[in-house]
């Protein structure tokens, strides 16, 4: 699997930016067969961070997150900024 296949996109919610900034956490929709190594050493390459810790759990919809929680040299509300989320 392609790096730029594991991370779909970001996910904006009310819980999501309360995340980002109390937290450190930013939360991705993720590619289904993806686990959670994948998902940290895509996040590392792509957006050039360094990541402490990667929750995974499937909504009733059918769809993957990865909460991903970045070490505190990294901030998750710069990183939302230039992705556009925040």
């Amino acid at each position: 699997m392609e790096l730029y296949d594991i991370l779909i996109h970001p996910l904006v919610s009310e819980k999501a930016v309360n995340m980002i900034e109390s937290e450190n956490k930013i939360v991705f929709k993720v590619n289904k067969s993806a686990d959670k190594i994948q998902i940290k050493a895509a996040m590392e390459e792509i957006y050039k961070v360094k990541v402490e810790k990667v929750n995974v759990l499937n909504d009733t919809k059918g769809n993957k997150k990865a909460i991903i929680k970045l070490d505190p040299k990294f901030k998750a509300s710069e990183l939302s900024s230039k992705l556009g989320m925040v």
